[in-house]
């Protein structure tokens, strides 16, 4: 099967399958990935930090913040609306999420914040930074508005590939994995 030459969706469909039988293979990969993002994180000092929610497959960007709790950080996770396809992250306590946003993604009630480093969850990725995510460009409005955020891409190794780059798209200036850090 030649990945390069799928649409962007069929794409997607192949390496969310892929993921979690990658991931039963390998099941040292989310400490060595926590492992890098920690050192990334001490390096970036976030004042606040968004998170994501995990889906099935990824890794979980909440049970790292509460195993490596970083004193003094606000901690932030998203919430998606359909209207405008537009997002905005709210103060996240560490509690489970009360309610979910408009996709059905757990989400805080808390306030809206505006965080200065965001994890952002891939898909897929290239090794210039571009990321491949689940469609709804959500992330790449929100960081295009902010060009002064310092994204943070979080993805398997197994989720490097090659793929047509969309107008939309934004480039991440870090990307994390299992097997170190990309920084195109």
């Amino acid at each position: 099967m030649n990945l390069t030459t799928m649409d962007r969706a069929a794409l997607r469909r192949h390496l969310k399958a892929a993921r979690e039988l990658w991931l039963t293979d390998h099941p040292e990969a989310p400490a060595a990935l926590a492992g890098h993002l920690a050192s990334v994180l001490a390096q970036l000092e976030p004042l606040c930090l968004g998170l994501y929610w995990p889906l099935p497959g990824e890794f979980d960007a909440p049970a790292f913040w509460r195993q490596h709790a970083l004193t003094g950080v606000t901690v932030a996770l998203p919430f998606a609306f359909r209207e405008g396809r537009r997002m905005e992250f709210r103060r996240w306590d560490g509690q489970a999420p009360s309610q979910t946003d408009e996709m059905g993604i757990p989400a805080p009630v808390g306030a809206g914040v505006e965080p200065d480093v965001v994890l952002v969850p891939c898909v897929g990725y290239r090794t210039d930074g571009y990321r491949l995510g689940y469609g709804g460009g959500y992330f790449d409005r929100w960081l295009a508005a902010r060009p002064g955020v310092t994204a943070v891409g979080v993805a398997w190794q197994s989720a490097q590939v090659d793929f047509a780059v969309a107008p939309h798209d934004q480039a991440l200036p870090i990307v994390v994995t299992d097997a170190g850090v990309l920084a195109p």
